[in-house]
């Protein structure tokens, strides 16, 4: 059956025939799609195309589209008419399929599990799309045009790559041999319009106002914090919102991995590490901008994840001066992300005792909060603890506030609340020498917030 007679196909009153000629259509769809994108490539000179601004070359790409159906006489509605222009659009200047996901604000991850198989993540649930790619070339050819515009490479001899969209958004790209059904792809993204702590407090419900009012303070009050979550638990998020606070006449220096902070002071400098070459060199770690950032009069450091032997020397710098320095770690407990920290002291291979290494931690950092993703797909800062020095050879904390789960509803939602301790942080006396006041019923135990 040829393209023309497929497209031209009638519809069939059997519910079974139907299904059959629907996937006719898509396929031949598809088809018709492939061999439009082919001609256009072959019409237009690519290097002329990159010259013209974006409404133009959408322009020209309907014109040469309508200009083809014309002349081929294509049997097409004009509903398909307008979904092939767009989607021949997203593939000359976008990201494909993926366009149509990249534009739903609801949408905070995108997984390619395989070129037919797309999730998506929409308000902490994960759901089957109905985005396909047309085969395994079709995304392997989206994920180089993603990795290509920041520099970055993906090939057999070096098969996973981080990198970041024009928007902001983390992409991480997998492809055979390490990927054994075929490339694959995550994305998280960001929202255009940062959140506010309003909205974790008002909307999100993840704090009660108090735990939002002391947080701010201990930003104002250039405390240093970590905040420490899983995947996915908001915690990039908090640093955002946490790094807002900070007076616009402070040097913030940054440095991530990916770079994906959305910092909003004017006086921010962004730096990003970078992987080895083809050859093996030319590698940038976290560590080396650590230590580089001190030499650039930071008034403070952000650091986006700390993951390996760049602890060291960001405790270092919390220590010697950059005080309400942030940074982020995976750990499932406050408890955990200080072993964790502990462990990455001896990544850097310096030989320190335990106890040396637990003091550097303990005399660095003074807050840790813990953020979590519920099951039920809502985020919650979970814990908010106090490090309070040593005793012998364990680091003490005490606990400001906590989230209590009770239970879970009908429909799956967990149930719980946010309460104090009753203890009231060492950290007080700081904040007030800052002019910040926390008032004592913001410690009282028997206040319970949902």
């Amino acid at each position: 059956m040829s393209l023309r007679d497929k497209l031209s196909m009638p519809v069939a009153a059997d519910a079974g025939k139907a299904g059959v000629q629907q996937a006719i259509l898509r396929d031949a769809y598809k088809q018709l799609k492939e061999q439009m994108h082919l001609k256009l490539l072959d019409r237009f000179d690519l290097t002329v195309l990159e010259s013209l601004p974006a409404d133009r070359l959408r322009q020209e790409i309907a014109t040469a589209i309508d200009g083809m159906l014309l002349d081929e006489d294509t049997p097409i509605s004009g509903l398909e008419r307008r979904m092939l222009v767009r989607d021949i659009q997203h593939e000359m200047l976008g990201f494909g399929p993926l366009e149509l996901l990249m534009a739903d604000p609801a949408v905070s991850d995108i997984l390619v599990n395989a070129w037919n198989k797309v999730y998506v993540e929409r308000h902490g649930k994960l759901e089957l799309s109905d985005v396909t790619f047309t085969d395994d070339r079709h995304l392997m050819r989206i994920i180089d045009k993603i990795v290509s515009l920041v520099g970055r490479r993906i090939d057999e001899s070096s098969p996973m790559v981080d990198a970041r969209l024009p928007d902001g958004s983390r992409v991480n790209a997998v492809i055979p041999p390490v990927a054994l059904d075929g490339p694959m792809m995550s994305i998280r993204r960001f929202a255009h319009i940062p959140l506010k702590m309003t909205n974790l407090v008002d909307e999100m419900r993840s704090l009660t106002p108090d735990m939002a009012a002391m947080l701010e303070g201990l930003s104002r009050a250039k405390v240093n914090m970590m905040i420490s979550g899983g995947t996915g638990a908001g915690k990039t998020t908090l640093l955002n919102i946490l790094s807002g606070y900070i007076p616009e006449t402070e040097r913030l220096v940054t440095i991530e991995d990916a770079a994906e902070l959305q910092l909003q002071q004017p006086h921010v400098v962004r730096l990003e590490t970078r992987p080895p070459n083809i050859e093996g060199r030319g590698e940038v770690t976290a560590r080396a901008l650590v230590r580089n950032a001190l030499r650039m009069r930071p008034d403070r450091i952000i650091i986006g994840e700390v993951r390996g032997a760049e602890a060291v020397d960001m405790l270092q710098a919390m220590n010697t001066g950059h005080e309400g320095s942030l940074t982020t770690i995976h750990a499932n407990t406050p408890r955990d992300a200080l072993s964790r920290l502990e462990n990455m002291i001896g990544m850097a291979n310096l030989n320190l005792p335990h106890k040396a290494a637990r003091q550097q931690v303990a005399s660095a950092i003074t807050v840790v909060i813990q953020a979590l993703r519920l099951t039920d797909g809502r985020r919650k800062v979970t814990s908010i603890q106090e490090i309070t020095g040593m005793e012998g050879d364990v680091i003490t904390m005490q606990e400001i506030f906590a989230y209590h789960q009770t239970g879970v509803d009908g429909d799956g939602r967990i149930i719980g609340h946010f309460q104090a301790t009753g203890v009231r942080p060492r950290f007080a006396e700081r904040l007030r020498a800052f002019g910040i006041h926390l008032p004592d019923h913001m410690f009282d135990p028997s206040r319970r917030l949902a």
